[in-house]
């Protein structure tokens, strides 16, 4: 098995090679790990900003890429999470916050999530949500040991509705809140019922979509805010960025002033 950390720059190529032919080692996931491995070789052999390192889930080893907070508080950590069939350094709203977040004093750790081949239907993601919480664990536990205490998360789309399943199913969860951008509300629409999770939410939450986001963020930000009121969520907020579609093309800097700025209220710098 592979150590939590791997720091040696010369075994990455080697390292990419494998994981292109064999797919991570020692996987027991649904996830398509064929394409994780394809994924990885791409990130490890064209990464400019941050340093890829190997986490263990369940056995099953996944790529996330670590970035040191510039001028920030030794304690403060971002975790950002992609969204459906992507990666961990996707150009769209994933990358912008990866490196944004740690231009702003947060060390971030942008994990890869479960994945299916590019063709597959949304709804074959129900049972990878299974899957969610240990990468989530994964995630936290190594910033743990590295001595951040204050953990946030910063996910996209499927990956902001895999983040309620792991908040809702870690209540007591040493997470402080989580901005989640571009989520929709309801199983008719998502593998997981979002709104359910959100009533089983007590931390912190930036519900942010843009003004000409998907019909279905759109038209479900009231279902999304009715379940945080029943929660009794009193950290809960929704904002919109009047223009932005669903990945914030043209408005990555309006789209890290309001997750950054949002997560400097969770954790004062």
């Amino acid at each position: 098995m592979l150590p939590p950390l791997i720091r040696l720059p010369f075994l990455w190529p080697l390292l990419a090679v494998f994981l292109a032919v064999h797919g991570p080692l020692h996987a027991s996931t649904l996830s398509d790990t064929a394409k994780e491995g394809r994924w990885a070789e791409q990130i490890i052999e064209t990464l400019f900003d941050g340093e890829p390192v190997w986490l263990d889930a369940a056995g099953h080893e996944f790529l996330a890429i670590e970035m040191e907070a510039v001028d920030g508080d030794a304690t403060r950590a971002a975790i950002v999470v992609h969204g459906l069939g992507v990666h961990p350094n996707w150009d769209q709203v994933v990358l912008p916050l990866r490196v944004g977040l740690a231009e702003r004093g947060w060390h971030t750790l942008s994990i890869q999530m479960p994945i299916l081949a590019n063709d597959a239907e949304i709804m074959a993601y129900v049972p990878l949500f299974d899957e969610v919480s240990a990468r989530f664990a994964a995630a936290v536990e190594y910033l743990q040991a590295q001595g951040y205490e204050d953990i946030v998360i910063a996910a996209h789309s499927m990956g902001a509705a895999m983040t309620t399943r792991y908040l809702a199913e870690n209540p007591e969860g040493p997470v402080r809140g989580a901005a989640l951008v571009g989520l929709s509300a309801g199983r008719e629409q998502m593998p997981e019922d979002t709104a359910a999770n959100l009533r089983a939410i007590g931390v912190s939450l930036l519900d942010l979509y843009g003004g000409e986001d998907f019909p279905a963020v759109m038209d479900s930000a009231p279902r999304r805010a009715s379940a945080a009121f029943t929660a009794g969520n009193a950290g809960y907020s929704q904002q919109v960025v009047p223009g932005a579609d669903h990945f914030f093309d043209g408005e990555e800097a309006e789209l890290l002033d309001a997750v950054g700025g949002w997560l400097d209220t969770i954790v004062t710098p």
